[in-house]
């Protein structure tokens, strides 16, 4: 069974985002960025069916730039067979990646993709869901524990009064959560080895596939400040603050 890995070049997590001068986008000149970290985890998640040998081939796939590429280049190090780039130099919303990742499944037929629940970049948690609607597969979303059976697959996820467990059937698409998993590092030896992985760059219009966004940014801006919190001597004094000042209740 091939599985597909959809995987985003964000800004690395441990550095603090901050918006441009002119509020258009993130300012990312010069900054180190990284594979996003839940993208991370369903590539291990992957790896680890490949390994249990209920999985034969990784895909991993990347949209966006042509810096794109070096993302891959860690998925293929990590333990991908081989990468897809689809290049674009427009900025791709969640309903595009969709259209984009359909148009891949439809030609290398996987059984399974596996995704991140989100990327740390926008936060949408759209893409895997939109992917699954527009294929007409089976979806799980939030797995925090997977496990495959004959053309079934078992998905645990945590919710608000516990775990949940879904059965669905196969070819479905799967959104990994914090505690699936913890990635391995790419070691030095499959790093070179990775070099020689194919890795295949098609374009949108390859793929017949509409990109435009269809949302509008208006504006990135930092939070405001948070101000200093201070003592109340009473419960008659906290709700005037709340009701007049706060304008809470």
């Amino acid at each position: 069974m091939k599985v597909l890995v959809p995987v985003k070049r964000v800004l690395d997590y441990n550095i603090k985002a901050r918006p441009k001068a002119d509020g258009s986008g993130v300012e990312l000149t010069g900054l180190k960025m990284s594979m996003n970290p839940f993208d991370e985890i369903a590539m291990e998640a992957a790896i680890r069916l490949k390994e249990s040998g209920q999985a034969t081939e990784i895909i991993a796939v990347s949209c966006g730039a042509l810096t794109c590429q070096d993302t891959l280049r860690t998925a293929l190090a990590l333990g991908a067979d081989r990468a897809v780039l689809v290049e674009t130099e427009v900025e791709l919303q969640p309903l595009a990646v969709a259209k984009l990742l359909k148009a891949l499944v439809i030609r290398e037929q996987p059984g399974l993709v596996i995704c991140g629940k989100q990327a740390i970049d926008d936060d949408s948690n759209q893409t895997g869901q939109m992917l699954a609607a527009l294929l007409g597969w089976a979806q799980a979303t939030f797995a925090s524990r997977i496990e495959l059976g004959e053309g079934s697959a078992s998905i645990t996820r945590e919710i608000d009064g516990g775990l949940e467990t879904l059965s669905i059937r196969l070819p479905a698409v799967i959104t990994t959560d914090l505690r699936l998993n913890e990635p391995r590092y790419a070691t030095l030896p499959n790093i070179m080895k990775a070099k020689k992985k194919p890795l295949e760059s098609v374009t949108p219009d390859t793929l017949e596939v509409d990109v435009r966004p269809r949302l509008t940014l208006i504006k990135v801006s930092e939070p405001p400040a948070r101000q200093g919190g201070i003592k109340v001597k009473d419960v008659a004094q906290l709700l005037d603050k709340l009701k007049n000042e706060a304008k809470v209740i």
